[in-house]
């Protein structure tokens, strides 16, 4: 932890996108739990990326090909310091966390699956989380359970934890926290309890890595995915962490360049993990980009982040809560920076759409998550999400926003 509280004034300062009007208004910008903003110092670092190393990796042995190979491979080595891996081998770079699950449910799952198996989720899963699973039971023949939510405050049932972790089940998924309630799992008691049946475990940690401090060897998972453009970085590069015995298990993903050994004309001898996950050409800058955001998060300490976004959390929550006609979802107290909420007779299409046109960046629909949706029985919410560069005066105004569109429907 540092030893003063961040000069958070002064990190706003570090994100040139914030410094803008959108219809006149200034921006306030509430969409982080889709992507977040990218600091100066990630921008700066795609750029010398690009200004000075472009090039392959791996297959060259020409000055700028090693430059760019040490940048990737740092960038795996800082990535399992950032989520305390055993080693960087047990790093695997995707495209985000959605085809980090789909390479685990295509290789580990096609590989341990077979039909009457039972995938265990829970009922507040993304969709990244859920539809690689329905494929999977589809062409296995396995078959898919949930651990239920306990209505608007978004809470998981673990009373039913122990009665649905049968010995059919081979692989538990779970969200760490919710995009579209702010809960926070309880993870590492839910992986305990999984590991002692011999259940494998996945955990989404799209909405945590960039949030909270992630120990993987504490949580106890076997595999760990997120996404870089949530945590400050660049789109289009994620991570997959899995433990060494489980990855050199796994058939590869794909097949091409890269990832392997020697290639005859009726067979191939592959590397091993993490190469083999990784054909073709990769997305270099991604990684670089990944290394400088990791690098700013870690300076400022994600502890400090946590408890910033709780802060705005809640105070958001004790500031909506006061009004008139609004439902609000997820936990009252222990919830991560978002508050996701519906105001009576206006579609949250429609609260987003004001709110724009007020500067405020919100997020509304079903979020990727149209099973709880359903759950809830609303058809979508309005989410304002937070990180570390909002601030109270912002909530402030977002409030005064909500309370016009309120007036403006009243009329």
């Amino acid at each position: 932890m540092t030893a003063t509280p961040p000069d958070w004034s002064a990190l706003r300062a570090d994100f040139p996108i914030l410094d803008q009007k959108v219809h006149g208004q200034p921006l306030i910008y509430f969409d982080n739990a889709a992507t977040s903003q990218k600091p100066r110092a990630v921008i700066d670092a795609l750029v010398r990326y690009y200004e000075r190393d472009n090039a392959n990796v791996h297959r060259g042995i020409h000055e700028l090909s090693n430059r760019a190979t040490a940048a990737y491979e740092g960038a795996r080595a800082r990535t399992a310091r950032f989520i305390n891996a055993r080693s960087a081998d047990e790093i695997v770079f995707t495209r985000g966390t959605t085809e980090g699950i789909n390479l685990v449910a295509n290789s580990w799952g096609a590989k341990n699956l077979k039909a009457g198996d039972v995938i265990l989720l829970t009922e507040m899963e993304h969709h990244s989380n859920l539809v690689p699973w329905q494929l999977l039971a589809q062409r296995t023949g396995a078959k898919l359970a949930y651990v239920p939510v306990t209505g608007d405050e978004g809470l998981l049932d673990l009373s039913r934890l122990d009665s649905l972790l049968t010995e059919q089940v081979k692989l538990f998924a779970m969200v760490h926290i919710s995009n579209s309630m702010g809960t926070v799992n309880p993870v590492a008691e839910m992986c305990a309890r999984a590991r002692k049946r011999g259940v494998a475990t996945l955990v989404d940690g799209a909405q945590s890595a960039g949030h909270l401090p992630v120990d993987v060897q504490a949580i106890g998972c076997d595999f760990f995915v997120f996404s870089s453009h949530k945590i400050c970085g660049p789109t289009g590069i994620g991570v997959l962490w899995g433990r060494q015995e489980l990855l050199d298990a796994m058939p590869p993903y794909q097949g091409g360049g890269e990832m392997i050994l020697t290639v005859e004309y009726q067979q191939t001898e592959f590397k091993k993990a993490p190469h083999r996950f990784e054909a073709g050409t990769p997305d270099i800058s991604g990684p670089v980009g990944l290394h400088a955001a990791m690098d700013y998060l870690d300076a400022i300490g994600r502890e400090n982040i946590f408890r910033h976004d709780q802060e705005l959390a809640h105070y958001t929550y004790e500031r909506l809560v006061a009004l008139n006609g609004i439902r609000l979802f997820g936990p009252k107290q222990h919830r991560a920076g978002l508050v996701s909420f519906l105001l009576q007779d206006v579609h949250a299409h429609d609260v987003v759409t004001l709110a724009d046109q007020a500067g405020v960046a919100l997020r509304g629909g079903h979020h990727c998550t149209q099973p709880l949706m359903h759950r809830l029985g609303v058809e979508s919410t309005a989410r304002a999400s937070f990180y570390f560069y909002n601030t109270r005066d912002e909530v402030d105004r977002f409030v005064e926003v909500v309370k016009e569109i309120q007036k403006f429907f009243q009329t």
